[in-house]
């Protein structure tokens, strides 16, 4: 029988000599698998390891059937790669298989059953590589190029889908110019059409991709792997997630400790994308990548150490991983990023700090000695970036719990000054937080006359409803202003301060709270200013405080006594002077 069997397939190696067309060498094939399906259970030399090659022949011969029923299989290159492959491998265990049934064979059995397991992993990849293709379904479509015709924009989801199981099949079997053509399609497909890029995660293999990452021998394909991943661990919650879950952190951790620069900087960006999941963030220790980030913020370019700076942020805000942020020195490198010439840098360095600050004294203390206030505090008076601007004042803020730090910032006029400025000219968020700070600290007389003009704005966030914090914060920074008697003076002396708050005193007026109006008066009656109170009944705050009193609001009852005692007073200076 193996006789008969090896001259059939002597036969069809004749047949198929004569040209290399995918059909001959499938005929080839499809007569090597007939001669082991008939032969390979009757060697008795080896019988186990026979019998396990023998279970992959069928497998391998249902998807040699199901590839040539697909359309235009002929045409894939990649088949035209994989078939003379498995051809060889074929080849090579007829040979095998000859020799072990020859019953005069003496060779060595270690050097066969070596032989014969290699043979064996390599039939087990070839099924495999024959099976991705098929269920790719690239071969109902005619490719003969390297990659499918990349879609344009606007396309069909069912050809952008197809697009991207073509990409990744040929990242998983192709050769090095197959990847590297794929690489290069997917990338474009990255950068034109955002939208495609949620299909990722749902038809591609970031395994594989992610595999390619270490390819240090090959540095065109590393970089095009280490920029499409970045892409993607940037671009969505779902690819972030499986870069993750397909183990991207560690190798991205090894770029950014020892790559080139660009390759450093993009493995940045995707380790701050994936460490803005919390659960993602803890797993930065398990690669000692605490120490590679704090070492990118030292030494890296600008774009490296901002992205550092940011996962160093996103660690800050898992509990456990603060202990190894202190161990490693993370609070001396995001100081020194304060004074970075990158907006974006100091940015993140500023948030770092703040949820570090947050998490109680210890921190505090540690950037106190690093005097990383004192680079807050001139970041506020210099730099001109909202978003900076607010993460400083939040850093500020959260040190400011702090008494030695209250006393720092209230003797500073200069930056007293500039929270006036935030108060006046400020965002939203910016005049709220400014307003907070200022609440809390101790201002000098002079330096609350120097921002007087910052009231009507105190004013006027008084009136936002929401969130009620700022409500609170403006009303106590404008009682705070209102201790000094010129103060006063220009509060009442602006009509349209003057009206705003009388407004805010009327019971009809729900979005603010009385308390806060009725203390901004008892401020402005605290002294014994005739000028003052004869504008308050003027503009008809005692009516208002009269009925406020009624509802038993705190402080209405006193103002409005206070009102009416000057009343009384100017009644019988009246009657006096008659």
């Amino acid at each position: 029988m193996l006789s008969l069997m090896h001259t059939s397939s002597a036969s069809a190696v004749a047949t198929a000599s004569g040209g290399d067309h995918p059909q001959a060498i499938l005929d080839l094939i499809k007569h090597l698998l007939s001669f082991f399906l008939q032969s390979s259970l009757s060697i008795r030399s080896f019988a186990g390891r026979w019998q396990l090659l023998f279970s992959k022949f069928e497998p391998l011969h249902s998807i040699l059937e199901s590839l040539s029923s697909s359309s235009h299989w002929t045409d894939n290159l990649l088949l035209q790669t994989l078939l003379p492959d498995l051809l060889s491998t074929l080849q090579r265990l007829k040979h095998l298989s000859e020799q072990c049934a020859d019953p005069c064979f003496s060779g060595g059995k270690l050097r066969m059953q070596s032989d014969l397991d290699v043979l064996s992993s390599t039939l087990s990849n070839h099924i495999r590589d024959l099976g991705l293709l098929f269920r790719s379904g690239v071969l109902q479509r005619r490719s003969a190029a390297t990659v499918l015709s990349r879609p344009h924009r606007g396309s069909d989801s069912e050809d952008v889908q197809l697009f991207i199981r073509d990409i990744f099949t040929r990242l998983q079997i192709g050769g090095i110019e197959f990847k590297k053509k794929a690489l290069e399609s997917f990338l474009q497909l990255l950068s034109d059409d955002a939208q495609s890029v949620g299909l990722v995660a749902k038809e591609g293999n970031i395994t594989c991709l992610i595999q390619l990452l270490d390819l240090h021998d090959i540095p065109e394909i590393q970089h095009q792997a280490v920029t499409a991943v970045s892409i993607l661990a940037s671009a969505n919650e779902d690819t972030r997630k499986c870069v993750f879950e397909g183990g991207g952190l560690g190798p991205m951790l090894r770029i950014l400790d020892n790559a080139s620069i660009p390759l450093k900087e993009r493995a940045a960006i995707a380790v701050e994308s994936i460490t803005a999941e919390a659960e993602n963030a803890w797993a930065v220790s398990v690669y000692s990548g605490v120490s590679v980030l704090i070492e990118a913020c030292r030494s890296g370019s600008l774009a490296t150490q901002s992205h550092s700076a940011g996962a160093i942020r996103n660690l800050a805000c898992v509990m456990n991983m603060r202990a190894s942020l202190a161990e490693e020195g993370a609070v001396p490198v995001l100081v020194h990023l304060l004074s970075s010439s990158s907006a974006a840098a100091q940015e993140k360095a500023a948030a770092g700090l703040w949820i570090l600050a947050e998490s109680g004294g210890y921190f505090r203390d540690l950037i106190l000695q690093e005097r990383g206030l004192q680079k807050l505090m001139r970041l506020i008076i210099s730099q001109s970036s909202s978003d900076v601007l607010e993460t400083v004042l939040r850093a500020i803020t959260s040190l400011s719990a702090a008494d030695s730090v209250v006393g720092i910032l209230s003797s500073s006029t200069a930056f007293i000054v500039q929270i006036g400025e935030l108060i006046k000219q400020g965002s939203s968020n910016l005049q709220q937080l400014s307003a907070t700070l200022l609440a809390n600290l101790l201002v000098s007389d002079e330096n609350k006359r120097a921002i007087s003009s910052c009231m009507y704005s105190l004013m006027k966030l008084m009136e936002c409803p929401k969130p009620e914090g700022p409500q609170d914060s403006a009303a106590q920074a404008l009682v705070a202003l209102l201790s000094v008697r010129s103060n006063k003076k220009e509060l009442v002396s602006d009509e349209k301060n003057l009206m705003r708050l009388v407004q805010m005193l009327d019971v009809k007026n729900d979005s603010v709270p009385k308390k806060l109006p009725v203390a901004v008066v008892m401020a402005i009656l605290s002294s014994e200013s005739h000028f003052c109170r004869q504008r308050l009944l003027a503009a008809g705050a005692h009516r208002y405080l009269q009925l406020l009193a009624e509802l038993e609001v705190p402080g209405a009852s006193k103002a409005a006594q206070k009102l009416t005692k000057s009343r009384i007073k100017a009644i019988f200076s009246m009657i006096g002077k008659e």
